[in-house]
């Protein structure tokens, strides 16, 4: 297993926590929580190592997109950038927008 952890500021705060897909269905999942500090902070598990470069640009891409201040962890089983981008997207919907906006 590999861990990787990336820092970045930030200012929007989420409004509650949220958990999208399931590691165990070959894919990953994503866990957002709420951070006081103005930071997101990623930490990644994989079995797939080596690929460090491509997860740094998918989050720091994420990143750019949602200015949000979360501890955000990824549990991956070999997804491809494409399905960590999906993925993240959903989690910061759930937990960005108000119960009453679905």
């Amino acid at each position: 297993m590999e861990k990787l952890i990336y820092t970045f500021p930030a200012s929007k705060t989420v409004k509650r926590p949220s958990h999208v897909g399931v590691v165990g269905s070959g894919d990953l999942e994503v866990l957002v929580e709420p951070n006081n500090s103005n930071e997101t902070i990623v930490e990644i598990r994989t079995g797939i190592t080596g690929f460090q470069d491509t997860w740094k640009k998918v989050i720091e891409r994420f990143v750019s997109q949602h200015d949000i201040s979360a501890f955000i962890t990824v549990n991956d089983f070999g997804a491809t950038p494409g399905v960590v981008s999906i993925r993240l997207a959903q989690a910061v919907e759930v937990s960005v927008n108000d119960s009453n906006d679905n």
